[in-house]
Formats: structure tokens, C-alpha cells, sequence
């Protein structure tokens, strides 16, 4: 079986009987060993010991008074924050649960909630979708679900779509590839050596499994490309995975359908632009060609779907912004399709 996606942090997570993640005590631990959790140079002696503690016991109450007795006020409010995330993840019994949990229920200042950083949410994605693809062995697919959680530059060239890291494209903008080094480099305004990131094609795609965790390969989805079908079978997956519901999702080049009653959008961007065609608002161009792919989406059971939408299909978008990048939301599939309630 093929092994992908090391920084994950999967392999620190066990399985329960039902196939969820379940977060270990090693699982938290590799939060704290952030570089974002590790006490800075100037933390006070009680932070210092706050962190060795939550070390040694990741699931260690901590109370308020002793969070009250850190020196530095931000690292009292980063450490509540953090806090109250692993109590999110223990208390729901699965990374799974938790992750849904936060769309279903989020968080609400009005009870005292404490936000979840955007960050431990793309962790979670991370990992999850790690568990989904375990004995993957298409290239294609594991590339593309890394759009489950990691930010994407989109490039249009000769009519091809292609998606290249939104981080890495922005490493090699300032470093030419060479890290601090290339940015002192630059700094000095010496030029750099460009460095062009490889587009995944049939005959190279195996290179990906040496390349996993650099997240450095262009894909392009194109209407009847492998990117674009393997971004469809990894969303079928995670639909399958979280709701127990077999959905077929295909590329369409076009919405031609009278009765159309049931979209989503994969990002913010779509989302807006199918509500927008909906509701035959008139739509400008330049917001037209920012719009990178439809979807169809069928329930292969249609009784898991709400009486007035079975049968129907549901259609999908998935756009850019004005500034060329694609974040997709693979929450609005968890929470925005036509489920039936289960008893």
C-alpha cells in the first residue's frame, strides 16, 4: 500500500470500530509541538511549565486560574483557544464528529464559545481525507484531494485550468524555490533562477508519491481530465465516509435543466455565482469566466434524500476568485445537500 501525506499527523490517530479517527494522546501531543505552541524565547516560567505539562497528559484539565497566572496576555487567549479545541475533539469521540460538528453547531461568542482557528480546521480536513484515501493508488486522487484543505492558485493557459499550491507558488514567488536562503537572495535584489513546478500528466504521475508532502505538482482540470474525474471520486468518497450515502457526482459542461431545484457551491465564489443563475439575476462576464466546472450530483439511493428533491439532481460549482485562487469548502457537502431526516 502506498504512503502519502506524512505531516498529517494520520498516523497518530486511531480507528474505532465504526472506522472513524479517534484523536491518541500522540495526535495532540504533535499540536503542542507546533512551532505556533511551543512557548516563545521570552515565556514567562509558568507557560513553560503549562506546556511540559500538557505534554507529559495532552488531555490534562487546565483551569482558569492557572491559565490566569501566564505572564503574557496573547498567550493566555492562544491557549484557551487551544484548549477548548482538544476539548472539541475529545469530547466528540472522533476527529470525524468534531470536524462536522463545528458546521452543525458552530461556535457562538453569545455562550462564551471560543473560535476554532481556520488552521485546526484544514487539519482536520488534512487528516480526515488522509483516512479516506488510505490504499489509494491513483496519483490523480490523492493529488486532488489535497483541494480538501490546501488553498489553490489557479492558472488559465491555452484554455487549460490549472491548479498549482497557493503556499508554494507564494514560496517560490519570494524564494525561488531555495528557502531562507533564496529570500536573502532576493532581498538583495540578485535575480533567482526560476523555477517552473511540474504539471501531472498520465505518463508522470507516479512522481507524486516521491513528491507527497512538497505539494509541489500542477493539476489540471479540465473538462474529461484525470484531475478533474479524480476530484470527483475523492468527493463521492468524502460524502460516502461522513453520511453513509453513495452519490455519484460527474462534470457537466453546462445546467440545462428546467427543474432545477436543488445547487451548492464548493466555495464561497460558486456559491454566490449558482444562487446568482438561480434566481436569473444577470450575471457580468468577467464573473462568468472565474467559474472553473459544474457538477451533477445523484443519490444512488434516493430515499436519503427529502421527499420534494428525490430523484432530482443536485448541481454543483466550483469557481475562482477575482484574484486567481480557489479555497474549496467540502463542509457545504457535509451540510448543505437534501438529506432526508433519520430517525
Amino acid at each position: 500500500m502506498r504512503d502519502f501525506w506524512q505531516d498529517s499527523g494520520y498516523h497518530l490517530a486511531a480507528r474505532d470500530a465504526d472506522g472513524q479517527l479517534v484523536p491518541s494522546d500522540d495526535f495532540l501531543r504533535a499540536y503542542l509541538r507546533r512551532p505556533e505552541m511551543l512557548p516563545p524565547e521570552e515565556a514567562c516560567d509558568e507557560e513553560r511549565a503549562l506546556h511540559a505539562s500538557l505534554l507529559a497528559n495532552p488531555r490534562e484539565r487546565v483551569g482558569k486560574d492557572r491559565l490566569a497566572r501566564l505572564a503574557d496576555r496573547d498567550g493566555r487567549d492562544n491557549w484557551q483557544v487551544w484548549l477548548a479545541f482538544r476539548d472539541r475533539l475529545v469530547a466528540a469521540g472522533s476527529l470525524e464528529a468534531a470536524y462536522l460538528n463545528y458546521f452543525l453547531n458552530p461556535p457562538d461568542p453569545a455562550r462564551g464559545d471560543l473560535p476554532v482557528p481556520p488552521l485546526f480546521l484544514d487539519q482536520l480536513a488534512h487528516v480526515i481525507t488522509r483516512g479516506i484515501l488510505d490504499g489509494a493508488e491513483d496519483p490523480f486522487q490523492v493529488r486532488a484531494g489535497e483541494l480538501l484543505f490546501r488553498e489553490q492558485r489557479v492558472m488559465i493557459e491555452q484554455e487549460s485550468i490549472m491548479l498549482a499550491d497557493a503556499e508554494t507558488v507564494d514560496m517560490y514567488a519570494s524564494t525561488g524555490g531555495f528557502g531562507s536562503l533564496g529570500r536573502l537572495v532576493a532581498e538583495s535584489q540578485t535575480p533567482l533562477r526560476s523555477v517552473d513546478l511540474d504539471v501531472m500528466l498520465p505518463e508522470n504521475a507516479d512522481i507524486y508519491w516521491q513528491r507527497d508532502s512538497r505539494y509541489d505538482l500542477v493539476l489540471n482540470i479540465n473538462f474529461s481530465s484525470p484531475g478533474l474525474d479524480a476530484l470527483c471520486r475523492v468527493l463521492e468518497a468524502w460524502v460516502l465516509h461522513f453520511l453513509s450515502a453513495e452519490v455519484s457526482i460527474q462534470p457537466v459542461q453546462s445546467i440545462r435543466d428546467e427543474r432545477w431545484v436543488w445547487h451548492l457551491g464548493l466555495d464561497s465564489e460558486s456559491t454566490r455565482l449558482l444562487n446568482d443563475l438561480y434566481q436569473d439575476v444577470e450575471v457580468e462576464e468577467e464573473r462568468l469566466r472565474r467559474l472553473l466546472s459544474l457538477f451533477r450530483l445523484e443519490f444512488k439511493d434516493t430515499s436519503l434524500m427529502a421527499s420534494s428533491i428525490a430523484g432530482r439532481p443536485i448541481y454543483m460549482g466550483l469557481c475562482m476568485t477575482e484574484s486567481g485562487h480557489l479555497r474549496l469548502k467540502p463542509q457545504n457537502l457535509l451540510v448543505n445537500l437534501p438529506l432526508a431526516e433519520r430517525a
